[in-house]
């Protein structure tokens, strides 16, 4: 098993890109991996390859510490999600009182096929972009929860398997500077350019925080978290 090595749950969404970042900025080694569960915004899988490339010809050092990159197809997921990101429905809000693009139990799914892949794989660290600082308000996006994860995974493979969420406490602003922090101007470009986060999947118009339809709750929070950042520099 490698010293110090992670397993990056990467989207092509803006927030794993930077975690995807901050991970090779810390790590000897890191694989990444995404989940296929018919998601709306499927047209970020497709970034994934796009931006990884990149990253590699544009930082050698990273490059030498990328490994391996996976997609698991967790279609059973979007077929029990009858929900605005699995759904071609309006997004609003449901009688529970969260969003309609709320899944239930994606996150917990996703760091338990992760965690089962990094015990196989021999990586130490499970990294997410998960944040409750300004977010959508899913439950499955706490720190409570991921220390409950990681709890469950640590006592069901009896080996420590930690998350981390270097985006936790951080707004959209503070994750643009920490992009610039990480790789400069050329990461930040590159997640403008390479990545996708508007929950219906338009990448038919180009903002300057990058691709989306712009009005939907995700853009909406790219777009004032970019303009923030950029006021303040």
């Amino acid at each position: 098993m490698a010293t110090s090595s992670a397993l990056v749950l990467f989207s092509g969404g803006q927030d794993s890109a930077v975690c995807l970042a901050w991970a090779l900025a810390r790590y000897e080694r890191v694989e990444t991996v995404a989940f296929d569960y018919r998601q709306r915004h499927r047209v970020e899988l497709d970034c994934r390859g796009v931006f990884l490339s990149k990253l590699r010809e544009q930082f050698p050092a990273w490059e030498a510490k990328l490994g391996e990159d996976r997609v698991l197809d967790l279609g059973v997921l979007g077929e029990v999600s009858d929900t605005a990101l699995t759904r071609e429905q309006a997004i609003g809000f449901a009688e529970s009182g969260l969003p309609s693009t709320f899944v239930p139990g994606r996150n917990l799914v996703f760091l338990t096929f992760a965690g089962a892949m990094a015990y196989r794989r021999g990586l130490n660290v499970l990294v997410g972009g998960m944040c409750e600082t300004d977010y959508s308000g899913y439950p499955d996006c706490r720190r409570a929860t991921m220390d409950a994860m990681a709890k469950a995974m640590t006592l069901g493979m009896d080996r420590s398997m930690p998350v981390e969420t270097p985006l936790m406490s951080l707004d959209k602003a503070q994750t643009w500077a920490l992009a610039d922090d990480l790789g400069g101007g050329a990461l930040v470009g590159l997640i403008v350019e390479e990545t996708h986060t508007c929950y219906l999947g338009d990448r038919s118009q180009r903002h300057d925080w990058g691709y989306g339809c712009g009005t939907c709750p995700a853009c909406d929070l790219r777009a004032k978290g970019w303009a923030k950042w950029r006021a303040g520099r």
